[in-house]
């Protein structure tokens, strides 16, 4: 339900209860975004996004990762893309048995997305070491690799394109390292660069699986291998939310007025950074998971058919009871104009973390009144406080798809595409003439 009055919007579901604290956005200002989207047409262009048909338009691609969601079947025992890679998936779960130190090498949603979900399911007790590799410093290799024993090590190299330099940089330095193929396995959508280096334990998935959502595939066959059970919780999650925004009206408001409010505060009300802050131990990457998600998705030129100049907001944010020691101090008494999401666990209402934030919500919106001037806070904030009913995988994957949901709104009344890159590629690309250019060195 709508409401004018503070807190501006309030949505209910048994996953998550939301308020948003932004007195300015009225039902009024809803109601013409609302107008906008109608013609727009943006829910025929829901329906694409699920119907798989092509909606990266500038790469000629569908964004399959709603089809992986849908089509999932956790009683088949295969991966997302239902590619019948049964037996890839056994030889994956039979090394990672065997091996006492598990290192992915990949970087970003090849990198953000396992290392988020691993951390989501507490994996602190088991006795396998995680570890993660990502950049080109070779530094960074040898370090975390310093103490493990090659025999008792195996590799995940995710990439999709499997060219990516900084992977493959480390990817070599690993090959030299361990001295033997067999422990490397190559989760990636292009098979033929995986095979170069020798690799016969290869997982595929899909070229329409765009890499800030590759969460949903078989990035993630090392949770699928060793926690199934919460691998199935996350793909039904995802799926429930992408139900909710076809069938369910107040979810599809929820959405919509999470997407244009963020719209309007960017470019009316020129607040033009959002910080995401999770008061929730399991999810305290969940900041940078999603900082990747929306600046790739939205970073992009302004529509020249858009009244909109300002496309995506500069993301930032971390776990909050850190972030309240560091940065909030800007925050606060600070002259930036800035607005603000909050995650917390809304089953843990005797717990320090969830008073610190429902504390910081009303007084990043409302500020408080007793204080000396000195002491004066800002109290100019807009808020969205997410409440989730509990950190388990299929809350996580509800999260996950909604956020997914709210960018693509955004970018359908932007008027940009969400699913490309090429400011991304730019700099692949140059770094790469930069290497070959003997004249620079």
């Amino acid at each position: 339900m709508i409401k004018e009055n503070s807190p501006s919007f309030i949505f209910d579901n048994e996953l998550v209860s939301f308020k948003t604290y932004i007195d300015e956005f009225t039902f009024e200002l809803y109601k013409e975004f609302d107008l906008m989207a109608d013609n727009l047409d943006l829910h025929s262009k829901i329906d694409d996004l699920f119907d798989g048909k092509k909606v990266n338009y500038t790469e000629n691609l569908a964004a399959w990762h709603t089809k992986y969601r849908d089509n999932y079947s956790p009683s088949s025992f295969d991966t997302p893309s239902n590619k019948s890679q049964q037996a890839k998936l056994s030889n994956l779960k039979d090394l990672c048995k065997a091996a006492q130190n598990i290192v992915t090498i990949g970087i970003g949603g090849s990198f953000e997305g396992p290392k988020m979900f691993l951390e989501s399911l507490n994996i602190e007790h088991e006795d396998t070491n995680f570890i993660f590799i990502t950049g080109s410093d070779s530094l960074e290799f040898r370090i975390k690799t310093m103490k493990l024993n090659p025999k008792d090590t195996i590799f995940l190299v995710s990439s999709k394109s499997f060219t990516t330099s900084e992977t493959i940089s480390i990817l070599n330095e690993a090959i030299n390292w361990s001295g033997e193929i067999s422990r490397f396995v190559a989760i990636t959508a292009n098979i033929n660069e995986a095979e170069r280096y020798n690799i016969d334990n290869i997982i595929e998935f899909d070229q329409e699986i765009g890499g800030r959502y590759s969460i949903w595939s078989e990035i993630s066959s090392l949770i699928h291998c060793l926690k199934k059970n919460d691998f199935d919780a996350f793909m039904a999650g995802g799926k429930q939310a992408d139900n909710d925004l076809k069938t369910n009206d107040s979810y599809l408001k929820f959405v919509k007025n999470l997407a244009y409010s963020d719209i309007w505060l960017n470019n009316v009300k020129n607040k033009n950074s959002r910080v995401v802050l999770s008061y929730i131990w399991n999810l305290r990457s969940f900041p940078n998971y999603v900082q990747q998600l929306e600046m790739e998705s939205l970073g992009k030129q302004n529509s020249k058919d858009s009244k909109f100049k300002k496309t995506g907001q500069i993301i930032f944010g971390g776990y909050g009871p850190t972030a309240q020691h560091s940065y909030f101090q800007l925050l606060h008494q600070g002259t930036q104009d800035i607005c603000a999401d909050i995650i917390l666990n809304k089953k843990d209402k005797k717990s320090l973390s969830y008073a610190q934030a429902i504390t910081q919500s009303k007084l990043f919106s409302q500020g408080a009144n007793d204080l000396k001037n000195e002491e004066k806070i800002n109290a100019n904030i807009p808020t969205n406080l997410f409440l989730i009913n509990g950190s388990s995988s299929y809350e996580l994957g509800y999260l996950i798809a909604t956020w997914e949901h709210r960018i693509f709104i955004t970018a359908v009344i932007l008027n940009i595409n969400p699913f490309d890159q090429f400011g991304v590629s730019a700099g692949k690309t140059y770094t790469n003439r930069f290497l070959s250019d003997k004249d620079y060195i």
